[in-house]
């Protein structure tokens, strides 16, 4: 077993370097998906980052997977105005792109008066109300800790409702902000909405892209799977995410049919 506290990377002059743990779950892995997003979101948000500004939109985009080597983040901005701020993002490996970002800062200010309409929503219970502790196969074997609402990753034809908290830092040494957290957490959006309860393959996500309107209060973001749909190997997936006060926003994946790793697949047929 992994020790829980190890970091994804640390850090060595401007390179960052991946620990095992960074590894994704599918067959020749390279990084996981998690990992790159939530390295991108925070590096935008290290660089870029003004409190006065609200990080409303990230988009990722997925299109080779680094291999497990010391890799860089390279930001620019875009756009930069009184009221908003665009920045864009590439992590650099083996001398070339491997992943983009883009993400939209809005300035915060006063919302406009009314009764809107939300659409739907659930009261997810407190974190502190569930039983802690869930199968290794569900955690990538304790890289970050889940506390199951509704359904399980083994469990298919039902809506999947879940808390997760990180038990790690992105970088070490370097406390992840609110912001990090969802970044890191959100690419999880894809196997809850698009993992069919199937043995050995799954949807490996291309894409991610992240909506909030605040960012999450605690610890905890809360995932709770909307709609899925699927043709031709290629599947689409929306989460709403959730912290313990209510919804935040939401996340969406696209991904194609991929195999799993052997040893992520044999742990998962051990815990039917």
């Amino acid at each position: 077993m992994e020790q829980t506290d190890e970091p994804f990377f640390r850090r060595e002059g401007e390179l960052l370097v991946p620990n095992p743990c960074a590894r994704g779950p599918w067959a020749n892995a390279g990084l996981h998906g998690r990992v790159i997003a939530g390295l991108l979101g925070s590096e935008i948000e290290r660089v870029h980052g003004d409190p006065d500004f609200m990080p409303v939109r990230l988009t990722v985009d997925m299109y080779r997977a680094p291999p497990m080597v010391p890799l860089a983040v390279e930001t620019r901005v875009v756009r930069d105005s009184r009221r908003i701020r665009v920045v864009d993002a590439d992590i650099i490996s083996e001398g070339r792109s491997a992943g983009r970002a883009s993400c939209q800062f809005l300035r915060r200010g006063e919302n406009p008066s009314g009764n809107p309409w939300f659409g739907e929503t659930s009261k997810l219970p407190h974190p502190d109300s569930l039983p802690p502790g869930v199968a290794a196969s569900d955690t990538m074997f304790g890289l970050w800790e889940m506390r199951w609402i509704e359904g399980s990753m083994e469990t298919a034809g039902r809506q999947r409702q879940v808390w997760m908290r990180e038990n790690r830092e992105l970088v070490e040494g370097e406390p992840p902000s609110a912001f990090a957290r969802v970044t890191v957490a959100a690419d999880y959006a894809s196997p809850l909405a698009n993992t069919c309860g199937g043995r050995g393959y799954a949807f490996i996500n291309s894409d991610l892209t992240i909506y909030l309107d605040r960012l999450p209060s605690d610890e905890w973001v809360g995932f709770e799977s909307i709609s899925h749909e699927a043709s031709d190997g290629i599947g689409i997936g929306h989460c709403n995410l959730y912290d313990t006060e209510g919804r935040i926003g939401w996340a969406s994946a696209c991904g194609l049919a991929q195999q799993v790793r052997a040893d992520i697949a044999e742990r998962a047929e051990q815990s039917r």
